[in-house]
């Protein structure tokens, strides 16, 4: 497989979705994202791989290299945010199919002798827009989330995860294969690696993240009508929060958390009443889980001030409580082996971001890389990755599932973890 041929792929993918402004909407259990599952099925279907689709919607492309072992699995996941970018996780399972390929090829070619056998895999709701919580699928595959229960799960409009992809043929039965390793790649998010030059980031361990669900329940009125004085306004109360989780950044040293309040519904969302009831999402994130839990009881303290001052009731939740994750030492040498190998500057990077390399890590020896992002956006219509650095990217994680196949960390542990924190309020 060419180079060409793998960048005339990846563009041909992301037409599935395509917005005016060179992004993709392809949210998880869509048409676009059937279209997309349907292309990833079909170049598995051209070359005699069998396909499996398992019960929470995971597309996984099987090539057996030695019957009955276990496999290395590379992927990513196609779907994407509300009006997001094209390189966020497609580009990992066009590269994760591309590199098979390759690998594939060249143990037929040198009649090579592997170890484990190698799958592609195009995760289910990595993104988390249409169906929240976010990694979804290679959770409920590594057993952190119960897939009865993800499956349940609604979107804004009531459709269920099992409803939405019974509708698009993607509600699968398949068993799921027994895995030996997983290796992901993946834009960076962030501009480290372009502001320093770089072309691969190993990535050695994801930041601890806190989200809270947030409900703020008023008392529906008239907007014209009703006194101020009398108002329980429960967006008002709301507003504030949002602040709150904002400024709260400011507490800590420059960088050492951020946060965002990403989601927001509103009822009953007429132009003349007030509002009844807000339930918004709250994301904090931080290397250092002290940091989070401090900024995690200022907010708790500052809300239960805020319900105090409008006379309305707030309800938070802890929600999507993720520890930190290292990964394995074994596998950031083999990025850097590799890197050097192919003549391409690395450094060890962390991700802030969640990746669903962050749940099979927990399962398997897992290896992730960071390709560069332009000027370090993402989540949006103008995020870009180079062709260069895609190619490079791609040789880069062919060269490293070669190693796997061939027992490169075969039997290494993850690294510890830090305990995600517990409990609600």
């Amino acid at each position: 497989m060419s180079d060409t041929t793998f960048l005339t792929d990846f563009h041909h993918v992301a037409t599935f979705g395509a917005t005016d402004n060179n992004g993709v909407e392809r949210q998880a259990a869509t048409a676009e994202d059937k279209l997309s599952r349907d292309w990833f099925a079909g170049f598995a279907g051209e070359r005699g791989w069998e396909v499996r689709v398992d019960g929470i919607g995971n597309m996984f492309a099987l090539i057996d290299l030695v019957p009955g072992a276990p496999y290395i699995l590379l992927g990513s996941h196609l779907d994407s945010q509300p009006l997001g970018g094209r390189f966020d996780g497609a580009y990992g399972v066009l590269a994760g199919l591309h590199a098979a390929e390759r690998v594939a090829e060249q143990v037929a070619a040198e009649c090579s002798i592997p170890e484990f056998n190698l799958a592609v895999v195009n995760w289910f709701n990595e993104e988390g827009g249409r169906f929240a919580p976010s990694i979804m699928g290679s959770s409920v595959f590594a057993g952190l989330m119960d897939q009865d229960k993800m499956l349940a799960v609604k979107d804004l409009a009531g459709t269920t995860v099992a409803e939405a992809l019974e509708s698009i043929g993607y509600l699968g039965t398949d068993e799921r294969p027994e895995l030996a390793g997983y290796a992901e790649i993946h834009i960076e998010q962030g501009r480290i690696l372009e502001r320093e030059g770089i072309t691969l980031g190993a990535v050695d361990y994801s930041w601890y993240t806190q989200k809270l669900d947030i409900e703020v329940l008023g008392e529906q009125s008239h907007t014209g009508a009703t006194a101020m004085a009398d108002r329980h306004d429960a967006l008002v109360a709301a507003s504030k929060v949002v602040l709150l989780v904002h400024d709260v950044t400011a507490k800590f040293a420059d960088e050492a958390l951020v946060s965002s309040v990403g989601q927001l519904t509103l009822e009953p969302n007429s132009p003349i009443v007030v509002a009844r009831r807000v339930h918004l999402v709250a994301d904090l994130r931080s290397a250092s889980p002290e940091i989070v839990a401090e900024a995690r009881a200022s907010l708790l303290a500052d809300i239960a001030q805020i319900a105090k001052d409008h006379d309305i009731r707030i309800n938070v939740n802890d929600f999507d409580v993720r520890g930190i994750q290292y990964y394995p030492e074994e596998g950031l040498e083999l990025t850097e082996k590799v890197a050097a190998n192919l003549g391409l500057g690395v450094r060890r990077i962390r991700t802030m971001a969640g990746h669903d390399s962050v749940a099979m890590n927990r399962i398997v020896p897992t290896v992730m890389m960071f390709i560069p992002s332009v000027d370090g956006v993402s989540h949006c219509e103008r995020e870009f990755t180079t062709d260069a650095d895609m190619v490079a990217g791609l040789r880069a994680l062919g060269e490293v599932a070669w190693e796997m196949v061939h027992g490169a960390l075969a039997g290494a542990p993850s690294r510890e973890q830090e305990p995600a924190q517990a409990g609600a309020a």
